[in-house]
């Protein structure tokens, strides 16, 4: 099987996770249970998930000298994930995120310390060249550098790859890194801080992706949430809505959903399929808890459309 190819350009960060009965409030101190430590990081999330659906994936990041670093490089041999252009450094630690999940609801609130992450340079993408070059997607994100992020944006479009970019965790970003990209997939708080909004002002959706395109980006998916996503583009909008799940822990939803868009559009599907199959894959990954533990192998998800007698992509059937 010649599986395709995608470039993830990001970051690790390894996940230590409690459970409260609802998040605590400022000042607030509350008992919790459950504690675990997990994989992390949205790039390391994304290429994982990747990975599992059936795409051969490149992984480009930088992460410490320690015992967290160790156990990254042993997933993503586990995993099958290539790790040629995975830097190790002494100047900081791996990464280290911080994740607090209401029991009930199963949603989260997250706090990261960046790490290694945060060393990982425009040079070090470069000196990637080889893994971008060949990749027909490439995928990264904001918890490394805006220059990283925009250097794999930019290589990826010289080497007419499809460039996606989740902008997690959001930040005011540049007129050229946006020039970049073709696919931006932010959730409608990140969509309002990119367009110079406050997160709590009421808009439209659809307005939201128009107002990002017009700042250039070639189109925009929207992710809502148990509302589904919505693909915004220069002349067309429209609306996918989520499958109906019970979920458990929200974490890594939208990793799963950017790798399920990457890995549809690698195979060649059309946009609308690649962000109907992305939704799926998000709803999936919210009925277990933990991220890794969490992002589906391409067999459990033919097997979930044809629990629902619903046509699985033919590219997936084929290789799952």
């Amino acid at each position: 099987m010649n599986w395709p190819r995608i470039a993830v350009v990001g970051s690790y960060a390894t996940g230590l996770t409690m459970r409260v009965s609802r998040i605590p409030c400022a000042g607030e101190t509350l008992l919790g249970s459950g504690y675990r430590v997990d994989f992390g990081g949205k790039g390391s999330n994304q290429a994982v998930a990747c990975a599992r659906l059936g795409a051969q994936v490149n992984f480009v990041a930088k992460i410490g000298n320690d015992s967290f670093a160790e156990k990254a490089l042993g997933l993503y041999r586990d995993e099958r994930i290539d790790t040629t252009h995975i830097i190790q450094t002494d100047e900081a630690p791996t990464g280290v995120g911080f994740i607090v999940v209401e029991e009930v609801s199963g949603q989260n609130s997250i706090v990261l310390d960046p790490g290694a992450n945060e060393l990982l340079r425009a040079a070090d993408v470069e000196s990637a060249a080889a893994a971008i070059d060949g990749a027909r997607v490439v995928l990264t994100q904001l918890e490394i550098p805006v220059a990283a992020a925009e250097s794999a944006l930019v290589r990826g479009r010289a080497a007419s790859a499809i460039t996606i970019l989740n902008p997690a965790p959001v930040r005011l970003l540049p007129p050229s890194i946006l020039h970049a990209v073709d696919i931006l997939t932010p959730n409608e708080t990140e969509a309002k801080v990119l367009v110079g909004l406050e997160p709590g002002e009421e808009i439209a959706p659809q307005k939201l992706g128009e107002l990002l395109i017009a700042k250039g980006t070639k189109s925009v998916v929207l992710t809502l949430g148990e509302n589904g996503a919505l693909l915004v583009r220069a002349d067309s909008c429209r609306h996918f809505p989520a499958i109906k799940v019970s979920p458990v822990d929200t974490t890594g939803a939208g990793d799963a959903f950017n790798a399920g868009l990457a890995t549809a559009l690698a195979y060649g599907a059309s946009m609308e399929d690649a962000v109907g199959f992305a939704v799926v894959i998000g709803g999936l990954a919210v009925m277990r808890a933990g991220v890794i533990p969490s992002l589906p192998r391409g067999g459990e998800v033919l097997e979930f459309y044809r629990s629902l007698c619903l046509a699985a992509p033919a590219w997936l059937t084929s290789t799952a």
